[in-house]
Order: C-alpha cells, then sequence, then structure tokens
C-alpha cells in the first residue's frame, strides 16, 4: 500500500504541474499574448502562482523519474544508461514535433539537459550532487554576466536573442504552413535564447539533481513518515522567498534612467526572479506533499490520472488550442480577457481530468506515453489494454 501511495503522489504532483503549465499557457493565449500585452490581476495572479513554478515542478519529476527507473534497473541487475539516452532522443524528436506547433514547448529542452542526469547516476554521494545542484541554483554565469555587463563588455551588454522580433506576429495573421515554418525557425530560436540566457538550462540541470535526491534519498516515499522535514522544508522555502524579496532591491544595480548599464541589471533580476521561484516550487511541492497525507488528500486525488498521462495531455493541449487561437484556425487569441482565459482553462481541464480518468479504467499508459514506451523498448509488444482479451478457445 505504501508504494500505491508514493507512485499516487507523484503522479499528483506531476498532475498539478501540468494544471499550472496549462493556466500559464491559457494566459499567455499560448504565446500571442505577448504580442499585445495588457497584464490585469488574473493575469499577474495566475503567473505569480505557476509561472517559473509549474515547469520547475516537472523538471524536479523528471530527475526523479530518471533516477527511480535507473534504481529499478540495476536492482535488476541490468543497466538503463544506453537505453535512456534512446528514450531521451525520442522524447526530443517528440518535442521537436510539438513546437512546429507551440513554439513554448519543454519536451525539448528537458531531453536535451536530460543527458546531464546520466554521468551524475554514477555519482554515488549524495553530498556532492547536491553541492553541484546547489552551485547550478547560483547561477553563476548570469553572476559574471551582469560583472561582466557592468564594466562595459560588449557580449554581455548585447541584448538577449530573444528579445528581437520571433516571428510572433505570423501566428496571429498566417496560414498553417506560415505558422509552422515560423516556429521552425524564428520561433525556435528564440526559445532556445530565452532558455540559454536567462539561466534556465542552468536552473533546468540544477532541479534534475535535486530530483534524482528525493528519490535517492526516498523523501516522497516515506513522506508520510518524515512530515516534519517537510514542514521544514516549507518553511524554509517561505524564508527563502522572503529574504530573497527583501535583498534584491539592495542588490539591483542602478536603472538606465539612472545610468545603469541594462543588461547588468536585467542579469541581476533573472537571478534573484529564479531564486523566489524555486522557493516558491519548493514550497508548493511541500505543502502538496503535506495535503496529499491529509484528509485533504482526497481533494487532490483527481490530478493522479492527469499526471500519468502528461505528455499525451500536454502535446494535446497544444493540438486543440492553436486551431482555436492561431490566425490559419479561428484567431480567437484576442476575444478573450484574461478572466475569461482562466475560466476556459479551468473547464478545459477539468475535462482532461475526466477523459483521463475515463482512458485508465480500460489502458495502462496514455497514447503518447506508450508510444513513447514502446519506442524506448524497441518493441509494439508493451501491453495497452488493461485487460487482455481472453484466447479464443
Amino acid at each position: 500500500m505504501q508504494a500505491t501511495n508514493r507512485i499516487d503522489m507523484v503522479d499528483g504532483l506531476r498532475g498539478y504541474a501540468l494544471f499550472g503549465l496549462f493556466m500559464v499557457h491559457c494566459v499567455e493565449r499560448f504565446e500571442l499574448y505577448w504580442l499585445d500585452p495588457r497584464p490585469d490581476a488574473w493575469f499577474d495572479g495566475t503567473m505569480a502562482v505557476f509561472a517559473g513554478k509549474a515547469f520547475a515542478i516537472f523538471a524536479l519529476l523528471f530527475g526523479f523519474s530518471f533516477a527511480t527507473i535507473m534504481a529499478n534497473e540495476r536492482a535488476r541487475g541490468g543497466d538503463f544508461t544506453l537505453r535512456f539516452a534512446w528514450r531521451l532522443a525520442l522524447l526530443f524528436a517528440i518535442g521537436t514535433l510539438h513546437a512546429l506547433v507551440y513554439r513554448g514547448d519543454i519536451l525539448q529542452v528537458l531531453a536535451a539537459i536530460g543527458l546531464v542526469m546520466i554521468p551524475f547516476d554514477r555519482l554515488r554521494s549524495d553530498r556532492l550532487v547536491a553541492v553541484v545542484a546547489l552551485l547550478l541554483f547560483a547561477q553563476l554565469p548570469l553572476l559574471w554576466r551582469a560583472w561582466a555587463a557592468g564594466e562595459g563588455a560588449a557580449w554581455a551588454v548585447a541584448p538577449p536573442g530573444f528579445w528581437a522580433d520571433s516571428g510572433l506576429a505570423t501566428l496571429a495573421t498566417g496560414t498553417l504552413g506560415e505558422a509552422t515554418a515560423s516556429n521552425a525557425g524564428p520561433g525556435m530560436i528564440s526559445k532556445w535564447s530565452f532558455y540559454l540566457e536567462t539561466g534556465r538550462v542552468v536552473e533546468v540541470a540544477g532541479l534534475f539533481l535535486a530530483g534524482m535526491l528525493l528519490q535517492r534519498r526516498a523523501l516522497f516515499a516515506e513522506a508520510a513518515e518524515r512530515r516534519k522535514l517537510w514542514l521544514a522544508i516549507a518553511a524554509g522555502a517561505a524564508l527563502v522567498w522572503l529574504a530573497v524579496n527583501r535583498i534584491e532591491p539592495m542588490v539591483l544595480p542602478p536603472p538606465p534612467e539612472a545610468g545603469g548599464a541594462p543588461m547588468q541589471r536585467q542579469s541581476v533580476e533573472w537571478l534573484t526572479g529564479q531564486w523566489r521561484a524555486l522557493a516558491a516550487m519548493a514550497f508548493q511541492v511541500a505543502v502538496f506533499v503535506l495535503a496529499w497525507h491529509s484528509p485533504l488528500g482526497r481533494l487532490l486525488a483527481p490530478l493522479v490520472p492527469a499526471g500519468r498521462m502528461t505528455l499525451t495531455l500536454y502535446v494535446g493541449q497544444s493540438l486543440v488550442a492553436a486551431p482555436l487561437l492561431y490566425g490559419f484556425g479561428l484567431g480567437l487569441w484576442d476575444d478573450f480577457s484574461s478572466a475569461g482565459m482562466v475560466l476556459l482553462g479551468l473547464a478545459a481541464f477539468a475535462l482532461q481530468i475526466g477523459l483521463a480518468a475515463l482512458w485508465f479504467r480500460a489502458f495502462r499508459y496514455g497514447p503518447l506515453e506508450w508510444l513513447w514506451r514502446a519506442g524506448t523498448r524497441t518493441t509494439l509488444a508493451v501491453p495497452m489494454r488493461r485487460f487482455s482479451p481472453p484466447s479464443a478457445g
């Protein structure tokens, strides 16, 4: 029973992360909000709760799942290293195809950076893995850029590539072919520029290692018995969040209108913003774990089916939203307020939860999850249906 609860809790947390990502995508109109930004309380509130946090939970659980897969294979006396590299290659391919529809795709990023976990899996010192993760969270490249920008280094003061025109307007007015070409070209370049130049790539690598530590130290598996530790994590995360908010105004370089270097200030803002988001993410994870092992757990249980088919639902959301919002379809991206998009998002995700629950009454895996698993194993003999039909005769 303990193992089932553990798996269900992790799947529930993954479902929560999927919900958060979906709500961010909704208020962003799957990127088109940035053509004519009009922030309001609904937009700001959604971004404050989920932006940078839901994505971070996904990355954390990606590292946790990797460590689980590798540990299970070792327990069977095997080595899954090469097979996992192939698994990442398949995910990268899925993400690349998805990015042609939705340029904000994160699957490519998770797959590419996921390779860093393979050598660290052979590092058996949890303490050393933790030190490396903390160094990654320190964002030394951003600190270096902030210092270099203050010194006037040309590379450091140059505006980031994703600030340039990425052809986003094509999604609002272009044909399907034009939108796909825009996503494959300037959209893809802009996305990777964002992840590289804001330090997200380094952050994701740190989260992968943190997820590995969660699995190694059994912090999810033994969550019910270690409530005090999770309470301490929640309290510590809240204190870090408060500290970053307090310290940020003291360390920010002067704004450009006061003679400061724009990219120096921007680099520091990216840095403190990530620290704040990481603290908020840790707080949300801890609260979720504590709530799961309380009477509130039954309210979170409906997230489990969605968490078991996040790949299918994540890609499916874009395949439905793009024809509704983009110019090659109904072009509804500017027809709803942020409040309307939040309400539509809530209704749509409730529908996804219901569909996922129905799906798992008959099947073991979501459609894309099955395809990914079969591709990883290089066999179609992976059972899909929950109950095999009786044999003839």
